[in-house]
């Protein structure tokens, strides 16, 4: 079982900055492909970002040039850092590690951008 904790979110204003974490249990981390994904109220959930062992990227179009994934392979942690955060940021932030199988999931954070 692989347990995953994200922490980081919270109320900011348009414009500003959030660094979400995820804290992954598990022995071989190095080896896990991790993703952000977002949902927002109404919405289906949708990708923003993903991360495979090496450290290869990919990011959904609204967020490229404005978020940024990293790993600590050494932390068992994944990052995601947003800025120039809008409205329509607005939304639970989940965790996620697609690769290997099964996905696992983290319980999600709250980020609201608003004035």
């Amino acid at each position: 079982q692989v347990q995953l904790v994200e922490s980081g979110g919270g109320l900011v204003q348009p414009g500003g900055s959030l660094r979400l974490s995820c804290a992954v249990s598990g022995t071989f981390f190095s080896i896990y492909a991790m993703g952000w994904y977002r949902q927002a109220p109404g919405k289906q959930r949708e990708l923003v970002a993903t991360i495979a062992s090496g450290d290869i990227t990919t990011y959904a179009d609204s967020a490229k040039g404005r978020f940024t994934i990293s790993r600590d392979n050494a932390k068992n942690t994944v990052y995601l850092q947003m800025n120039s955060l809008k409205p329509e940021d607005t939304a639970v932030y989940y965790c996620t590690r697609y690769y290997p199988l099964p996905q696992y999931w983290g319980q999600g954070t709250q980020v609201t951008v608003s004035s």
